[in-house]
């Protein structure tokens, strides 16, 4: 579904992503590990197209966006939860979800009850103000933005990041039940545990580069893995893809 080849980005004259090629297939999900500064968010900016200096190809279903505005590109059915959640504290639950929308055209019921069949707890609090709910809240209002576009591609920066053990529980088994329905996800993730257990592949990002990739399958069984790890996101990319 998701092929990139050769994705190069850069903020002004500093380059950030440096000829990163990855693919992720219909239904499958992958998380894409690294360190802080690897170049994890820009990534899924690129393939959103909120950075605009971008080469390369991003390829949807064999369609390339890499020259796409960013409203074409969730035209053809890519959604973004952000890291940081990024509600809009003033609106309602409910009306955080509209603005998810704002591309469909028609009743919009069909989508409501989809994003509170998973998230109980939104349909609990749709008339109140999204900056009063909890962290936790707030995840589950952001991805439910999302998926209000009727996405084929969800990408999922840090999705639990900062949550307790139990609100982590919670929006992965949603996650869990929205990967049933054929979802393709690509998540950013810095945990390896939560990454190992969720995604089907993974791949390690090291200043701008992909270092590493394996099945989580694979992964999980390295006895070196964490220190695998660690040794990657010190050391430059050349040397991490010889010691992989």
């Amino acid at each position: 579904m998701l092929r990139l080849t050769d994705l190069r980005a850069s903020y002004g004259a500093a380059p950030v992503l440096q000829g990163v090629s990855l693919h992720v297939e219909q239904g499958e999900t992958v998380a894409l590990l690294g360190p802080n500064g690897a170049g994890k968010s820009t990534l899924l900016a690129a393939i959103t197209g909120t950075i605009p200096r971008r080469a390369g190809e991003i390829l949807l279903n064999g369609k390339n966006l890499v020259a796409e505005a960013s409203h074409a590109i969730v035209a053809q059915g890519v959604a973004l939860v952000p890291e940081g959640r990024l509600v809009f504290a003033p609106f309602t639950v409910e009306d955080n979800l509209r603005l998810g929308a704002i591309r469909l055209k028609g009743e919009l019921g069909e989508r409501y009850q989809f994003v509170y069949g998973l998230f109980p707890r939104l349909a609990e609090r749709r008339r109140q103000a999204a900056g009063t709910l909890s962290g936790g809240e707030q995840q589950m209002l952001a991805i439910g933005r999302a998926l209000m576009s009727a996405p084929r591609l969800l990408l999922l920066d840090e999705p639990f990041l900062g949550l307790a053990p139990m609100v982590v529980t919670e929006i992965r088994n949603s996650l869990e039940r929205l990967r049933a329905t054929g979802m393709t996800i690509l998540m950013v993730e810095q945990k390896l545990d939560i990454a190992l257990g969720f995604a089907s592949r993974a791949y390690v990002l090291i200043k701008g580069r992909v270092a590493l990739e394996d099945s989580t399958a694979n992964l999980a069984r390295r006895p070196d893995l964490t220190d695998l790890y660690f040794a990657l996101a010190t050391s430059s990319p050349a040397s991490a893809g010889s010691r992989a």
